[in-house]
């Protein structure tokens, strides 16, 4: 099986897919790679994509209700395999239409393991079950996995009483803003030093971020029209030892097809995975 937006016409690039089922729910596995193969151990390396240059194995998590999530998908193995060399396994599934999902790749323990980056593309608010939560979480901690939280993922879990999963985020939010053209105001860090410095998003979504947790650094923030409140929508965050590139950008189609926000994207990829 191979879905139609997968098809790569400028990245030289072979797809595997594998399907399994977990509880009513079935979980597509994707590794994109020059050689790679899946296996229900996890991924394994391809071959170089030049002399020396080891590839990096990525976890992308996403799915859930409210947005485009194989488009999404397709934008960003596309974007970030321009620009280092990737192997993918991407994990969709979930409800299109509910916020309860239990997404079944972090049933097992060990769900991160074997992968140098996981990328949180969820959208899952009214799971609340603290045990649940803390195997997403310990799983970065005790493993030492580098992230990226896009989106919607900190909109999820946000029904539990712990702060497990906002403590990894690096935010608390619970709500967002109508859709507009966010001005983006970059800070000076060197992560995001050359980004276009005139940025205004495609309508999206600015997130009302409630507490910044120690050990975040905000790269950018916006301003919402309604109240002139300023919030970070991009920040790095450093939790217990491990990188976490986060940002609240990234609603619709119109963002994601933007250059800027890939640009945005592969800088943030790059930092979690130590290639800045």
């Amino acid at each position: 099986m191979r879905p139609d937006f997968f098809q790569e016409d400028s990245v030289a690039v072979q797809l595997r897919v594998r399907t399994l089922i977990g509880g009513s729910l079935a979980l597509a596995l994707v590794l994109l790679s020059t050689g790679g193969e899946t296996s229900a151990a996890g991924p394994q390396r391809g071959a170089a994509a030049g002399a020396g240059t080891p590839r990096v194995r990525a976890l992308l998590i996403s799915a859930g209700a409210f947005h485009n999530y194989a488009h999404q998908s397709m934008v960003m193995v596309r974007a970030i395999n321009r620009a280092l060399p990737v192997d993918w396994t991407v994990a969709l599934q979930g409800s299109p239409t509910g916020t309860a999902t239990r997404y079944p790749v972090y049933d097992n323990t060990d769900w991160a393991k074997g992968y140098d980056i996981v990328i949180h593309n969820e959208c899952s608010a009214d799971v609340a079950d603290p045990e649940f939560i803390g195997r997403i979480t310990s799983a970065h901690r005790s493993g030492r996995v580098p992230a990226m939280v896009i989106h919607c993922a900190m909109h999820s879990y946000r029904a539990a009483k712990v702060d497990d999963w906002r403590e990894f985020l690096g935010v608390t939010t619970r709500a967002h803003s109508p859709q507009f053209r966010i001005p983006v105001k970059w800070s000076a860090d060197p992560i995001v030093t050359g980004l276009n410095p005139n940025w205004v998003t495609p309508m999206d979504e600015l997130y009302v971020i409630e507490k910044v947790w120690p050990g975040v650094r905000p790269l950018a923030t916006a301003v919402d029209y309604r109240d002139q409140r300023e919030f970070p929508v991009v920040w790095v965050h450093e939790y217990n030892g491990v990188r976490v590139f986060g940002t609240t950008l990234g609603h619709d189609v119109a963002t994601w097809d933007d250059p800027d926000y890939q640009a945005l994207l592969v800088r943030g990829f790059k930092w979690a995975t130590g290639r800045d």
